[in-house]
């Protein structure tokens, strides 16, 4: 559970906030005027009257002694504009709007690319631009599922263009060298699923249109699990029986979080609802069978399952992409064995980069 320093100038919302944070933080609360000794740590939450400069003159030099890297998210109100101009002037790195859920402040924490430029090395060319317009794609898409709204979905088409253009110039290896630094396990999949997509889609020589669509498809498939419990979702550890049962109706829940999405094409809802749907009739939530599954869920389902292979998780070590092929070979029964075998380039050439 993350540690997060609260910052308060009510004692009246400061109780609220311990309420709302409870679960999703351990969470210390100072007043404004009582600012601890020690320097900012990684999180920091304000949540202060802003108009009253006179006040926050301290906690402006305060913010200054944070470590690199480290987020201030400053509570506002959500059509303030004036608010959201002091909160940066203050030392915001981020703003969150009132009233707070504790949920919704722990994915745009856990979603940072911080730790991918700070471990990669890659912060002076476009790869970690990319990955950055694609986790706010990300952000936005969890976010939305979490509070019943709809995805900004020309956000997420942009994000699937960036990907799907520093894919056709530096290559998969090069962004999921990038990626697989990412300390988000759910955010970290989605970015590998749509890069190993996208690549994929290109090999086969789809359009530009299917190509955007596996990119959007890639960034949404997950964002069901924006709905299951967070202590399931980021376990360090593998789930257990009854964690997996609860893990497994996201497919179901990125289709209830999709519903109002405005122009969200039907291909696009199968490959969220269908990717873990099998040829052999064993997958879910459905139990879909052969011709039943159209050939971009069939893609968007190898780009799953070998991206899930080679991830990093904490509690395991990526495969080999040698490995990992072969697994997708071994599941041919449940697999399209035909796209199989066309994936193989895509597998030996991150062998070559990677491995």
């Amino acid at each position: 559970m993350n540690r997060i320093a609260v910052i308060s100038d009510s004692a009246g919302r400061a109780n609220d906030l311990k309420v709302r944070l409870a679960g999703f933080f351990e969470a210390e609360f100072f007043h404004l005027d009582g600012l601890p000794d020690a320097a900012p740590g990684e999180f920091t939450f304000v949540d202060i009257n802003l108009r009253d400069p006179a006040r926050v003159s301290s906690l402006k030099r305060w913010l200054k002694r944070r470590p690199t890297n480290a987020q201030v998210i400053f509570g506002v109100i959500r059509e303030s504009h004036l608010e959201s101009i002091q909160a940066y002037a203050i030392g915001a790195t981020g703003l969150f709007p009132r009233p707070v859920d504790g949920r919704l402040l722990s994915w745009k924490l856990s979603g940072g690319i911080s730790s991918i430029a700070r471990n990669s090395g890659e912060s002076e060319n476009g790869s970690c631009e990319s990955v950055s317009a694609s986790v706010n794609a990300l952000q936005n898409v969890f976010a939305a599922a979490i509070s019943g709204d709809a995805p900004d979905m020309q956000l997420l088409s942009a994000a699937g263009s960036e990907v799907i253009a520093r894919i056709e110039e530096q290559g998969l290896a090069h962004w999921l060298d990038v990626v697989r630094n990412h300390h988000s396990q759910t955010y970290q999949h989605c970015l590998i699923v749509t890069a190993v997509a996208v690549s994929f889609g290109r090999h086969l020589g789809f359009s530009n249109a299917d190509k955007q669509r596996l990119a959007s498809a890639g960034l949404l498939h997950d964002i069901g699990k924006a709905r299951i419990p967070i202590e399931i979702l980021e376990k360090p550890g593998p789930l257990t029986d009854s964690e997996r049962a609860v893990m497994r109706t996201h497919p179901e829940l990125g289709f209830d979080a999709l519903r109002e999405a405005p122009g969200l094409q039907p291909e696009m809802v199968d490959m969220v609802v269908h990717h873990h749907e099998y040829l052999d009739g064993s997958g879910y939530p459905h139990g879909l069978q052969a011709n039943e599954i159209p050939d971009l869920v069939r893609t968007i389902t190898i780009a799953d399952v070998y991206g899930a292979l080679i991830e990093r998780r904490s509690y395991k070590p990526p495969l080999s992409a040698a490995d990992a092929y072969q697994i997708l070979q071994d599941m041919v029964p449940k697999l399209d064995k035909d796209l199989v075998r066309e994936f193989r380039p895509i597998a030996l050439n991150v062998i070559r980069q990677l491995d």
